[in-house]
């Protein structure tokens, strides 16, 4: 994208925006849920969907999905802080959070990228970590 195109992109319009805060809050109730269906449908099911996770480099949709199916418990309860939606258009957005974990003081990061498909908005691109590298 060149310096001409991204002055004709709407960043942060009001509307999108909402939209993809109410998405990122469903996807964040579905984790903690362990809702394991409504967590693979959130992420764009192709094999150039990425999760980077604490230990993992997960590649591809059927990757993912595995490896969330592998685990007993995806997510432990946790409280977000510092979330962060930019949008670019109508059909691009990120968001960037960090949660702390119920009865811990350590700060967790994650970062989504979205983008609106044919059958809506779908997560591309995931990471998730812990501040430090630490656990």
């Amino acid at each position: 994208m060149n310096a001409h195109n991204a002055e004709m992109v709407e960043i942060d319009r009001p509307d999108v925006v909402a939209e993809v805060a109410e998405l990122f809050r469903r996807y964040e109730r579905a984790l903690v849920a362990n809702d394991l269906v409504a967590l693979d449908e959130f992420f764009w099911d192709d094999e150039r969907t990425v999760r980077f996770g604490f230990g993992e480099t997960l590649v591809g949709h059927r990757a993912i999905a595995a490896d969330r199916r592998s685990r007993e418990r995806q997510t432990s309860p946790r409280r977000l802080r510092a979330v962060t939606i930019a949008t670019f258009g109508s059909d691009v957005a990120t968001v960037s959070a960090e949660f702390v974990p119920d009865g811990s003081d350590v700060v967790g990061r994650q970062s989504q990228t979205w983008v609106k498909l044919g059958g809506g908005w779908r997560v591309v691109s995931a990471h998730v970590s812990w501040e430090g590298g630490r656990a």
